[in-house]
């Protein structure tokens, strides 16, 4: 039996504070494999750098994942070139710096592959994520069984869809994007883990990561405005995947925690 946690949004300073305080006390008493995290908002709340990358993997993220955001922060291109183990979405066109999936191993010598898709719809225009998906699942096939694909997608149709799609195929889909925990996680029926989103891990107290206020004033104003991370008690919000030796998952539960 394999466990992999998958880490929400970590958005900005205070995602890395609950992430460095909390992850190896969940590793432990979960007994975890493997650790993803999406980190495309772990910069300042927009992209991620090259000592926040770091910062993520000291703490013990094995593997990290980006999204819409994954070009917010200059540095990017540096991170992609350095660091393997942070990957961007797969369907940007050929030629785009990093790479779109990564195969992790674990201190037992197992390898996990892990896959990173943008969901298209109300975002960026792409290659199609279920064409996208098809060619890194096979592809990963040939080496490992044990498949985590991170749809990082605004549309909950879109999300599940690519779950039932890739049902019996993968380990897991877990979706990402949308900062909001669903309580939607199930193993659907072929042996792949489901939910369609795995939370925000960053400011409780907040639209998002972001200061209520400064949110209300723009959907009043009508204006741009500065965002700010709000302040106050920081949530982590996380799912953990028990993986049976054929690559299918026998068991999904969301992990949460709270500091102030």
């Amino acid at each position: 039996m394999l466990k992999i946690l998958f880490v929400g949004d970590i958005v900005g300073r205070p995602g890395r504070r609950i992430l460095k305080a909390c992850l190896a006390e969940i590793c432990h008493s979960e007994t975890v494999d493997l650790v993803i995290a999406n980190g495309e908002n772990s910069a300042g709340g927009f992209g991620i750098s090259v000592d926040v990358c770091q910062e993520l993997l000291t703490a013990g993220a094995d593997v990290i994942t980006l999204g819409n955001h994954t070009w917010d922060n200059r540095e990017i291109t540096k991170v992609l070139e350095q660091e393997r183990r942070v990957i961007r979405p797969a369907n940007y066109p050929d030629g785009t710096p990093g790479e779109g999936s990564y195969i992790a191993t674990t201190e037992r010598g197992t390898q996990v592959g892990v896959i990173n898709i943008l969901g298209l719809v109300f975002l960026e225009a792409l290659s199609c994520p279920f064409l996208t998906a098809d060619y890194y699942v096979n592809e990963i096939k040939k080496k490992t069984p044990y498949i985590i694909v991170d749809f990082h997608a605004e549309a909950t149709s879109e999300k599940m869809a690519l779950g039932w799609y890739l049902d019996g195929r993968v380990s897991a889909v877990i979706g990402t994007h949308t900062h909001i925990a669903t309580a939607d996680e199930k193993v659907l029926p072929k042996g792949t883990g489901y939910i369609t989103d795995a939370g925000m891990t960053g400011p409780k107290h907040s639209v998002l990561g972001i200061d209520p206020q400064i949110v209300i004033t723009k959907f009043l104003s009508k204006r741009p405005v500065r965002f700010e991370l709000a302040s106050g008690p920081i949530q982590f919000n996380g799912v953990l995947v028990e993986v049976n030796e054929n690559g299918l998952t026998t068991n999904i539960k969301r992990v949460y925690r709270e500091i102030n």
